[in-house]
C-alpha cells in the first residue's frame, strides 16, 4: 500500500480547493432560485399557501386561547360546541393545504432536479476527451448523486419550510405584541444571544457539511473505479489493498459525517435549551406583570402560547440551515461543472462539411496531452480518398493520437489537421462525425441488444437495413448464433459477450454509418485468426472508396495498405508501401522479421514485442 496516500491526498486537496467558498452566498441562492422560473406556477402557487399557512398557525393557537378565556370561563356549553367546531374546522383545512403544499413543493424540487441534471448532461456530452482525461468518472457521478439530491432538498423545503416557520414567527410576534409589548420588547432585546449562538456555528457547519459532500464524492469515484477495474483486481489478487483504500475513505467520510453530527448536536439542543429558557423568562416577567397590574392573566395566557409558537420555529429554522449548508456546497460542485468551458469548442464561424470525400492531411502537427511532454513532433503526411494508409510502430509512438486528431476529439497544439482542404478547427463536430466511422481497440457497447449496438451507427437504420450490415461484414450466422439472436440483451460496458463478438458488432456498426473516413485503432486485436480471415474479406469492402486510417499489428493489414507510416517516439521516421519499406531495409523491416520470426515460432530474446504496431 506504499505511494496510496499521496494519490489518495490529491484528489482530496484538489476537490478540498473546490468546495473553498462562502456557507451562504446571496449570488449562488439567487442562480439557484433562477432555476425556478420556467415553474413559476407552481412556485407562485406555493407562495401563496406558505403566508397562508404561516397565518392559519398562530390562528389555532389563539382560537384556543380565545375558547379557554371566552366560553369556557363563562362555562357557556354552546359556546364551547361552537369554538371547538370552528377550531376543527380550521385545523382541517390547515393539515390539507398542508398536505397540498408538500405535494406542490415536491413538484418543484422534481422539476427543478430534472432540468439541472438534463443540463449537466448535455454540458458533459459537450465536453472534449481532455476533460474527461482529467477528471474520474465518479467524481462527476457524485455531481448528478449525492450533490444533485442536495440541491433538490434546497428548493423544495428548504425556501418554503423556513418562510413557513418565519411567517409563523412574524404572526406570533405580531400577536405578543398586540396583548403585551412591553414584555415582547424583553423578548426581543434577548435575541443577541440566539444570533451570537448561529455565527458561532455556522461556519462550523458550513465546513463540516461541506467536507461531508467532498468526502462522499471520493467514496463514489473509488467505488466506480473498482468496479470497473474488477478483472484487474481479481487477477492481482487486490482484494484485501483495494478494501484497505476503500476502507480508509469510508472512515474519512464517517469521520466527517460525525463531525457535522456532534456540531448539529450541540447546535440544536442549545437552541431548544434557549427556547425553554426563555419561555421561563415570560413566565417569570409575566407574573410579575400580573401582580403589578400592568397586565391580566388572559392576555398572559394568550402570550404565552404564542410564546411557543414564535420559539418553536428556532429549531427547525436551525434543521433547515443545516439543510441550506449541504444543498449550498452541492450546488457549489454542480455550478462548478455547469461552468467549466470546454478547453476547446467549435469557433461561431465552424461551417458544416457537407459532401466529403475525405482527403486528410496533416501539416506540421505537434500535439501533447499535457504541453509539458509533447507526444507528436511535426508530423507531416497526405491520406488520400480511397486509399487506407496504416500507422505502425512501438507502443507509445503516437499512433492512437493520430487517430483522436483526425476524430477532432483533441486539437494540436501547432500546426493544421485538414479535412478536404479545409482546417479541422473551423468545421462544425457534428458535420465531421456524422460522415467518419470508428471502431476502437476496446470496443465499448451500450446496454441494450445487439441491434440496438450496431444501430448506433445509423439510428434511423431498419432492422432490415441493420441485418444487411452484418451479412456483408460476413458475421450474420456469428450473431444470429447469439442465445437470442440479434435481440441479445449486452450488459453494461458490453458484458455477458466475448471480446471477438463485441468486435464484430462495432465492425457492423462502423459499416452501417457507411462513413468517408474510417478509423479502425488495433480494430482486429481480439480476433482470432479464423474469425480475422473473415472480416478481412469483409474490410476489402468496408474499405474501399474511403479514406482509412488503420492502427493494424496484423500483417495482412499492413501488407494491403496504400501506404505505411512507421512512427518512433512521436515522430514519423519512415513511410512507403509494404514492399517499398521491406526493402529500404530499416526499422520497418525489422519488426517485420521479428513478425514473421515468432509468427514460425522461433524464440528471439530481447524483442519487446511481436507486433506490428
Amino acid at each position: 500500500m506504499t505511494g496510496k496516500p499521496i494519490r489518495m491526498l490529491t484528489h482530496v486537496q484538489r476537490e478540498k480547493r473546490e468546495g473553498e467558498g462562502r456557507p451562504l452566498s446571496m449570488a449562488l441562492i439567487r442562480r439557484l432560485f433562477a432555476y425556478t422560473q420556467p415553474f413559476r406556477r407552481i412556485r407562485n402557487w406555493l407562495f401563496v399557501l406558505v403566508v397562508v399557512r404561516a397565518m392559519l398557525l398562530p390562528s389555532l393557537a389563539w382560537i384556543i386561547g380565545a375558547i379557554l378565556g371566552g366560553p369556557v370561563a363563562r362555562l357557556d356549553t354552546q359556546g364551547i360546541l361552537l369554538g371547538a367546531l370552528g377550531y376543527a374546522a380550521l385545523a382541517g383545512l390547515t393539515q390539507w393545504l398542508f398536505g397540498y403544499r408538500m405535494g406542490l413543493a415536491l413538484a418543484l424540487g422534481e422539476a427543478v432536479l430534472y432540468d439541472l441534471r438534463s443540463r449537466m448532461f448535455r454540458h458533459l456530452q459537450s465536453q472534449p476527451m481532455s476533460f474527461f482525461h482529467r477528471n474520474r468518472v465518479g467524481r462527476l457521478i457524485s455531481r448528478f448523486t449525492s450533490d444533485a439530491e442536495a440541491v433538490r432538498v434546497g428548493v423544495q423545503d428548504v425556501l418554503f419550510v423556513s418562510l413557513v416557520q418565519g411567517g409563523q414567527m412574524a404572526m406570533a410576534g405580531a400577536f405578543m405584541c398586540w396583548y403585551d409589548p412591553v414584555l415582547f420588547l424583553v423578548i426581543l432585546g434577548m435575541a443577541p444571544v440566539l444570533w451570537a449562538i448561529n455565527a458561532y456555528f455556522r461556519r462550523r457547519l458550513s465546513e463540516a457539511y461541506r467536507s461531508v459532500q467532498e468526502s462522499f464524492s471520493r467514496v463514489t469515484g473509488t467505488l466506480a473505479e473498482s468496479v470497473s477495474g474488477i478483472r484487474i483486481t481479481q487477477g492481482f489478487v487486490r482484494q484485501e489493498v483495494n478494501a484497505g483504500m476503500f476502507q480508509e475513505l469510508l472512515e474519512d467520510h464517517s469521520r466527517y459525517n460525525l463531525d457535522a453530527a456532534r456540531a448539529s448536536g450541540v447546535f440544536l439542543p442549545l437552541l431548544e435549551f434557549n427556547s425553554q429558557v426563555f419561555i421561563a423568562a415570560v413566565l417569570l416577567l409575566g407574573g410579575w406583570r400580573v401582580f403589578a397590574g400592568q397586565t391580566d392573566v388572559e392576555n398572559l395566557y394568550q402570550f404565552v402560547l404564542m410564546s411557543n409558537l414564535f420559539f418553536a420555529p428556532i429549531q427547525n429554522l436551525a434543521v433547515q440551515y443545516n439543510n441550506a449548508l449541504t444543498a449550498m456546497a452541492g450546488a457549489e460542485r454542480v455550478f462548478s461543472l455547469l461552468d467549466t468551458k470546454p478547453d476547446w469548442s467549435d469557433p461561431p464561424d465552424a461551417r458544416p462539411l457537407d459532401g466529403m470525400q475525405g482527403r486528410v492531411e496533416f501539416d506540421g502537427v505537434t500535439f501533447g496531452y499535457d504541453p509539458a511532454r509533447i507526444v507528436l513532433s511535426d508530423i507531416v503526411f497526405t491520406a488520400e480518398p480511397g486509399r487506407t494508409t496504416a500507422l505502425v510502430g512501438e507502443t507509445g509512438s503516437g499512433k492512437s493520437t493520430i487517430i483522436n486528431l483526425i476524430a477532432k476529439f483533441y486539437l494540436p497544439a501547432r500546426g493544421v489537421v485538414r479535412i478536404d482542404g479545409r482546417d479541422i478547427h473551423g468545421v462544425t463536430s457534428e458535420s465531421l462525425h456524422r460522415q467518419m466511422g470508428i471502431v476502437l481497440q476496446q470496443n465499448f457497447l451500450f446496454t441494450g441488444t445487439v441491434m440496438d449496438n450496431i444501430r448506433v451507427g445509423r439510428p434511423s437504420a431498419g432492422d432490415a437495413e441493420v441485418l444487411e450490415a452484418a451479412r456483408r461484414l460476413d458475421c450474420l450466422d456469428l450473431l444470429d448464433a447469439l442465445p437470442d439472436g440479434f435481440q441479445t440483451r449486452v450488459g453494461e460496458g458490453g458484458s455477458g459477450i466475448s471480446l471477438g463478438q463485441r468486435q464484430l458488432i462495432c465492425f457492423a456498426r462502423a459499416l452501417l454509418a457507411d462513413p468517408r473516413i474510417l478509423l479502425l485503432d488495433e480494430a482486429t486485436s481480439s480476433v482470432d485468426t479464423i474469425t480475422e480471415a473473415r472480416i478481412q474479406r469483409a474490410l476489402s469492402v468496408l474499405l474501399r472508396d474511403r479514406t482509412s486510417i488503420v492502427v493494424a499489428h496484423r500483417l495482412s493489414t499492413v501488407r494491403n495498405a496504400d501506404q505505411v507510416l512507421v512512427l518512433s517516439e512521436g515522430r514519423i521516421v519512415e513511410r512507403g508501401s509494404h514492399a517499398e519499406l521491406i526493402a529500404l531495409g530499416g526499422e520497418y523491416a525489422d519488426l517485420y522479421r521479428q513478425f514473421i520470426q515468432v509468427a514460425e515460432g522461433q524464440s528471439h530474446p530481447g524483442v519487446p514485442g511481436c507486433r506490428l504496431a
